[in-house]
């Protein structure tokens, strides 16, 4: 999964969004989004009528509050092609919970891709997607998938045991994420990417350089305000039982816990465990 957090307004972004969601499209198999999900929650084909739909809703921007589109393979299952887009209004007031938003998109492809064309190829397609956004922060990582988080209480369980052992493993919600973000980390992931403030904040392109000084890792700048750094060749799972945690995770991992969102009750839901409080104990 690769996931992008923007602290701008959704109508300041959306031609950013539609143009990164095009070469998320001409990269996945064709045909392979055929489902949206509706304005009252149903799963819709996701035809040429959803297509111009979705294209005057991301382009025209025809209400100021905020805007979901969420494009799937299927429309029961997890995993998969997956597309979220999350446009926020940032400063708004909000109700029950104080909230200090971003604006997220997040681009999902089953292991079955890394896997056939490689992480090198992934690490460009993340950097192409990458390219095209205004972002304060983005991941990429291993990921288990369901969309808008829709677990089931029978999985809680499993999801806690999985969570607990593979430090590299996501769950993720980033709808509620959105929500409490803000300009701030979430991960020390795979791929992290860090756009102003927040690389500033962390003494910029050649201050992490300097603290991450390990062979694994490669710091690639878009340009001078926005940074990729790749951590490892392949995504690592790190598995507690079996390995411990690769240096570079731990190092990247302290310098951002300063700038970690706040958790807060409610809000995120129980899977929104942030990896950089795992990596860094």
């Amino acid at each position: 999964m690769i996931s992008f957090f923007i602290h701008r307004n959704h109508e300041g972004v959306t031609a950013a969004v539609w143009r990164a969601l095009q070469i998320y499209l001409q990269a996945i198999p064709a045909n392979t989004l055929n489902w949206y999900v509706a304005d009252d929650g149903d799963m819709v084909e996701f035809d040429d009528k959803g297509y111009e739909h979705h294209r005057k809703l991301m382009l025209e921007c025809p209400w100021n509050g905020a805007c979901r589109i969420e494009l799937s393979e299927s429309p029961s299952e997890s995993g998969g092609y997956h597309f979220e887009y999350y446009g926020r209004r940032i400063g708004e007031p909000s109700w029950p919970y104080p909230s200090d938003p971003a604006t997220v998109v997040a681009f999902t492809l089953p292991t079955d891709y890394l896997q056939e064309h490689g992480p090198d190829h992934l690490r460009a397609l993340a950097f192409k997607l990458a390219w095209e956004l205004p972002f304060s922060f983005g991941y990429a990582s291993l990921a288990i998938i369901a969309p808008q988080g829709r677990w089931g209480t029978s999985d809680w369980g499993l999801l806690d045991t999985l969570r607990d052992r593979y430090l590299g493993l996501d769950l993720y919600h980033v709808s509620d994420t959105s929500l409490a973000i803000g300009t701030h980390a979430r991960s020390a992931s795979w791929l992290t990417f860090l756009g102003q403030p927040l690389l500033g904040q962390l003494g910029g392109i050649e201050g992490l350089r300097s603290a991450l000084p390990f062979p694994e890792v490669s710091l690639l700048p878009l340009d001078s305000q926005r940074l990729l750094i790749s951590l490892s060749e392949w995504p690592e799972p790190i598995d507690t039982q079996q390995d411990s945690i690769p240096p570079q995770y731990r190092a990247l991992a302290l310098r951002l816990e300063p700038f970690i969102y706040p958790e807060r009750a409610g809000l995120p839901p129980r899977y929104e465990y942030t990896w950089l409080r795992r990596l860094s104990r």
